[in-house]
């Protein structure tokens, strides 16, 4: 009998009302939202080692005997239980942090195997936070791959892991819609096998089958999607034809710095665009930097000078707010034709009214916000040009919503996310694609360091008296808390590296903390407050790989840099270097591997982005299965456009055989396939 997935997870065995909350934390409300919440890491129990076969910065199992009850003490906040075992050679000291309850569970002489990360101190090997097992059951489980899934404080791996096998068993049957000569072609697992599998595998060739499954299908659907709607919804080649007017050029003349060749050879594509009578759908990637914002100003002079309205919509409220700024001050600058006004979310209902009124009536014709662009009660007068900032933030949906507001405004989207070509060709299938490769000459290179976990507190004296010289800094950590690191080993988090800091650097320096978990207007505030200077060093995850200009920021600090991947990492090292001063970006590698030593001396070597996008694609395997997932890039939850760019490619033709041939998917038996692929299109990106 089918199983409705979509009842809550409260429906499963053991989840009451507190533990459907910490679900929710994790964007997990149903059980079919349960099953698409993929483990991030896998964990295969190896075989217990002797003591002194121990290696430092590595983890190991070892059975052994405790020498007497560990002693607990308190240092500030942490409670530290420390103790000594053996295993029946050789001696080594234990550590748990905040866990002073195991005082009591814990006996002399007892066998245990315990499994833990060892550090040396001095002459002596110390297991730090080591997991806990009776020798039986560390066997069984050392049959298996045990996965570890994101967490929030309050919930446990084990109870994921609980609820998982309830929903797997739901799951079973589940109906397979895609076409079976696809399947038997590209040697694709079932489906529901494959959400068995990507959660309970076998062994490893088992999980590689599982997550290339699944990764084809978000490609395929997401693909499939974008090109349903730009097919449903593409107007005629026609569009509205502009003329060339003297004030751009004139602008070009009176900047007080040359464009540079790239930028002027994008210029002349998007004028040729917008003045040769078709519709332009155009991709503008460059580097940060590179110099975008100025070439969409000139894009919207050309469209104000002609009497059209522009809109521009950024992902965020203060990226939205930083852009109207900027466009204030060139119009007063040069006396430009531009009515700018701002819409986003923080206005009040009134505020709102008023400035719908001047759209609707032509009284502004230059519109920057965010999604608020798109609402219903937003009437544009003549809108002649869309633009949507960093693309991949948003669905292909919204991009099209706000572009038919108007009678086929022109459409131009900016990303400085660095996509190889060859993929933003089939990522962004119905744009045209202008690169933006080369920097301006007056722009000073950013000086690189990879450094080892040795060097941290000196790292920590250098962003100390770069705070004293009245800069900024940020500190990027993999995790957002100490319960999500559970068996990850020496990975970072942003609560507990916060606290280090305040305990290190100069009781004056101001930090805080900034992470995808957060809501929206506390996001928000935290990078206005940073922007404004009120912040000294703001320790953040990912989150701010796309956000506000801050040219104040020199130095960025990436805590596991081998746990992300290169174009992620050129991403976050743009957060600096946008001011006149000399900025920083330091990569701690936390691995011993020659890999990550390699991957890591392209980025201190290479400051181009799409060069480093290149080196990325080239050095990504078939994908990790026992690491972090290493780019956020659009709205996959496994899928990876680096690690998987063959199987995008495949993906794409498969997308392109089957609109060949059923163009619009009228035929009864592809019904199922237009309603997934129209849901999956209009995903946003998950925040990170």
């Amino acid at each position: 009998m089918k199983q409705d997935l979509t009842v809550s997870v409260k429906d499963l065995k053991g989840i009451g009302a507190k533990t459907a909350e910490l679900f929710g934390a994790c964007g997990v409300r149903s059980v079919e939202e349960l099953l698409r919440y993929y483990p991030r890491t896998y964990e295969r129990m190896e075989g217990p080692v002797r003591a002194a076969d121990f290696r430092e910065g590595e983890r190991f199992a070892v059975s052994c005997t405790l020498l007497r009850t560990p002693a607990l003490r308190h240092a500030g906040r942490y409670a530290i239980l420390t103790g000594e075992a053996t295993d029946g050679e050789t001696q080594f000291h234990v550590t748990w942090f905040n866990q002073p309850y195991l005082k009591n569970s814990l006996y002399p002489g007892r066998p245990y195997i315990l499994r833990g990360y060892v550090r040396r101190k001095g002459n002596a090997f110390v297991m730090e936070q080591p997991a806990i097992y009776a020798p039986a059951d560390y066997l069984a489980m050392s049959e298996e791959l045990i996965p570890r899934y994101s967490l929030v404080k309050g919930l446990k791996n084990s109870t994921v892991i609980k609820a998982m096998r309830e929903a797997v068993s739901r799951a079973a049957g589940l109906p397979d819609i895609l076409p079976a000569d696809l399947k038997k072609r590209r040697d694709l697992m079932d489906l529901s096998d494959a959400i068995r599998t990507i959660h309970f595998p076998g062994d490893e060739e088992c999980l590689r089958r599982a997550r290339r499954r699944l990764a084809y299908d978000e490609f395929f659907y997401f693909l499939l999607g974008t090109r349903l709607f730009r097919s449903g919804e593409k107007e005629e080649d026609a569009g509205i034809r502009m003329e060339e007017k003297p004030a751009v050029m004139d602008l070009v003349k009176r900047l007080p710095y040359r464009l540079t060749g790239a930028q002027q050879r994008v210029l002349d594509e998007i004028r040729k665009d917008m003045t040769g009578g078709w519709r332009m759908h155009r991709l503008v990637q460059g580097d940060v930097g590179s110099g975008k914002t100025i070439l969409a100003l000139l894009a919207m002079l050309l469209t104000v000078e002609n009497g059209y309205q522009t809109a521009l919509m950024a992902p965020t409220q203060v990226l939205a707010a930083q852009h109207y700024e900027t466009f204030l001050k060139l119009t007063e600058s040069y006396g430009l034709n531009f009515r700018p006004v701002l819409l986003d979310g923080t206005l009040t209902a009134s505020g709102k009214r008023k400035i719908h009124e001047e759209i609707s009536q032509g009284a502004c014709n230059c519109v920057i916000g965010t999604n608020a662009l798109m609402q219903d009660s937003v009437e544009y007068r003549a809108l002649g040009l869309v633009i949507t900032d960093e693309q991949h933030r948003f669905g292909v949906r919204q991009r099209e919503l706000l572009a038919k507001k108007g009678e086929q405004p022109h459409v131009l989207v900016m990303s400085a996310t660095p996509i190889p070509r060859t993929l933003a060709m089939i990522l962004y299938g119905d744009l045209e694609v202008s690169l933006l490769d080369e920097l301006p000459a007056d722009r000073k290179r950013i000086k690189n360091a990879v450094v080892t976990p040795a060097d941290r507190e000196k790292s920590w004296r250098f962003i100390a008296r770069e705070v004293q010289k009245g800069r900024q800094a940020y500190v990027i950590c993999p995790l957002i808390e100490e319960s999500e690191a559970e068996e990850m080993g020496n990975v970072e988090n942003t609560r507990d590296y916060s606290e280090k800091l305040r305990s290190s650097l100069p009781r004056e320096i101001r930090i805080d903390v900034l992470n995808g978990r957060m809501k929206t207007e506390e996001k928000d505030l935290v990078m206005t407050r940073f922007a404004a200077h009120e912040i000294d060093v703001l320790v953040s995850t990912t989150v701010v790989e796309v956000g506000v200009n801050v040219p104040n920021a020199t130095v960025m600090m990436i805590e596991n840099a081998e746990r992300f991947g290169l174009a992620t990492l050129h991403q976050l090292r743009g957060r600096v270097g946008r001011g006149g001063d000399q900025s920083y970006c330091i990569f701690v590698n936390t691995s011993s591997g020659e890999a990550a030593a390699e991957r890591l001396g392209i980025l201190r070597d290479t400051n181009g982005g799409f060069a480093i996008a290149d080196q990325d694609l080239k050095l990504r395997g078939p994908g990790d299965l026992f690491g972090v997932r290493q780019s956020g890039a659009f709205a996959f939850r496994i899928a990876d456009i680096y690690e998987d760019a063959d199987l995008l490619r495949l993906a794409a033709e498969d997308v392109g055989g089957l609109l060949a041939e059923d163009p619009m998917l009228a035929e009864p038996s592809h019904r199922d396939l237009k309603d997934k692929a129209m849901r999956e299109s209009a995903l946003d990106v998950t925040t990170l």
